[in-house]
């Protein structure tokens, strides 16, 4: 509940700060004099976007602060959803600075406007003539049902549920757009992937096959320079193994002379060991190379489809094809692979669909169950406020589509007098019976669960007499369950109020300020005999409102 509330530099509020009390407190003033502000601040301390055009004086920031009692309300898990610091007594601060930057704070640590809009719902519940429409709305509706119905723990269930199966069916619809996508190059990648792997590229070393190329195309002349070399080394008298050995001869016979003679003569030997084993080796290489046509042609076919394959993917070497390759039998494997990711998904989304409708059927058992209950205590509920011919038909019907809810579409039809037929209630309803409608709403509501505080602004719009009475002993009523603040112009309902605060304007030196003042009895009774008979109060006045007030 709200315990105290208090407002700096607002419109034409200066500074004032109330403390406000359990049950049924009561609002009055005249028109103009700073209901629709007070307001206004309000739903800006709820999360509304503050507004620079709403500081009385631009020098000066603006704070509004409400202090909330929430230790009977099971907010703790609220508080960590939203990551706010839980209190027992929550203080909620909003601030406009004259640069026109807003801020708010929970419990005295800043927190986004998101996060004070996610928790404000569970404090205070606004309802002015336009949030009255809401009655008419089917989302509005069925919770009203389900909070009869107990569904709070089901629906989250369901809720979890259908939030698991929306994602997993978001990535099977990515998953399958993939496979579209991939379908269209999963030929030309497989192609492309088969005849890289057809090349045997890992089994080739393209500098050596170049070489036996070279040197299979060219075997007649390198066999005839080798035969040449082992000629011009070897030959008898005039080849050069045989003119160096002489020389050798030569110098041996002077090497024992010196050290440098004998050095001579060890690299002339070295030199014909050297040329002998080169024309060994040259004569050993002319014998076995021979021209061998099928040799050529095959490894002149292998170079030639790894040029092509070097040309096509614009390489120049064997380990870039490779590594080409491999990222295509990637693309191509995980093309494949979808397939199978995708049935996978299938059968999760079976699965959860399965579970989910379990949970929407059993909500919809639940709510079939608590209709008749409501149906009743509503048009029971209408009877003294001026409609006892009030009827509801409330049409829910099942079927196979997923919503946030569960799976039942409703339609809530209404007729206020007899004789007349069904219509859906946002048609046929004036709005003096939706405001009745949903006042019955929520006084039914206020027996079956822990309400936040309520806020009626002029929710009496349209009534007098004994049904002004009946809606203040139905208000009163209310407040003895929860705490419930009503802006009135009715006496009737200003005379069942636990507490009554009157807003007033005032002017002093030419500047109009907005003021609020909590009634004592006699203040009351004065008050309440004005909203009776007008500014000018008289003994009948005066009297009436005291009857009023005992």
């Amino acid at each position: 509940m709200l315990t105290t509330l208090a407002i700096k530099n607002y419109a034409l509020i200066e500074d004032i700060r109330v403390d406000l009390q359990k049950g049924l407190t009561i609002i009055t003033g005249e028109t103009g004099a700073g209901k629709s502000i007070l307001l206004g601040a309000l739903a800006m301390l709820l999360g509304k976007r503050a507004d620079l055009s709403n500081i009385k004086d631009s020098s000066k920031k603006c704070i509004i602060e409400g202090h909330f009692s929430v230790e009977n309300y099971d907010l703790q898990s609220i508080f960590e959803e939203n990551d706010l610091d839980y209190d027992s007594l929550t203080i909620i601060r909003r601030e406009i600075l004259p640069s026109g930057k807003s801020r708010a704070f929970v419990n005295d640590t800043p927190v986004a406007l998101s996060q004070l809009q996610a928790l404000s719902p569970y404090l205070i519940d606004i309802h002015s003539q336009h949030e009255t429409l809401e009655v008419v709305s089917e989302s509005f509706q069925m919770e009203v049902i389900d909070a009869l119905a107990g569904n709070d723990e089901l629906l989250n269930t369901y809720q979890s549920q259908f939030s698991d199966y929306k994602k997993v069916s978001e990535k099977l619809t990515v998953l399958k757009h993939q496979k579209e996508e991939a379908a269209k190059e999963l030929d030309y990648n497989s192609f492309l992937y088969n005849e890289l792997q057809q090349a045997g590229l890992d089994k080739i070393d393209q500098a050596e096959l170049e070489e036996e190329y070279e040197t299979l195309n060219n075997a007649e002349s390198i066999q005839e320079a080798f035969v040449t070399v082992n000629q011009l080394l070897d030959q008898e008298q005039i080849g050069s193994i045989s003119t160096a050995k002489e020389a050798r001869i030569v110098l041996g016979k002077i090497k024992g002379f010196s050290t440098s003679f004998e050095s001579l003569w060890e690299r002339l030997n070295s030199v014909i060991l050297e040329l002998e084993d080169i024309g060994a080796e040259a004569a050993n290489t002319s014998e076995k190379i021979e021209a061998n046509p099928e040799d050529l042609f095959r490894i002149n076919e292998k170079l030639q489809t790894l040029y092509k394959l070097q040309q096509k993917h614009a390489v120049a070497t064997v380990a870039e094809l490779i590594a080409i390759e491999k990222n295509l039998e990637e693309k191509v494997n995980t093309t494949l692979g979808l397939d199978a990711e995708i049935e996978d998904l299938e059968k999760q989304i079976s699965t959860l669909r399965s579970k989910a409708l379990q949970t929407a059927n059993s909500l919809h058992s639940k709510r079939e169950k608590a209709i008749p209950v409501l149906k009743k205590k509503l048009e029971e509920t209408l009877i003294p406020l001026g409609l006892p011919n009030a009827q509801f038909k409330f049409e829910l019907v099942a079927s196979e589509t997923f919503k946030g809810n569960g799976t039942d579409s409703l339609q809530l039809l209404f007729t206020a007098n007899k004789g007349l037929a069904f219509g859906p209630l946002r048609k046929v309803a004036s709005g003096g019976e939706m405001s009745r409608i949903m006042l019955a709403i929520k006084a039914v509501l206020a027996s079956y669960k822990k309400l936040p505080t309520i806020v009626f602004d002029e929710i009496d719009t349209g009534v007098s007499g004994e049904v002004a009475n009946k809606m203040a002993v139905i208000m009163r009523n209310m407040g003895d369950k929860m705490q419930l603040i009503s802006i009135t112009h009715l006496p009737q309902i200003a005379a069942k109020g636990e507490q009554h605060i009157k807003i007033y304007k005032e002017d002093v030196n030419n500047i109009t300020t907005t003021h609020l003042k909590v009634l004592n009895t006699d203040e009351r009774i004065v008050e309440i005999a004005q909203m009776l008979g007008g500014k000018k109060v008289t003994e009948a006045a005066m009297a009436n409102a005291k009857e009023l007030l005992n």
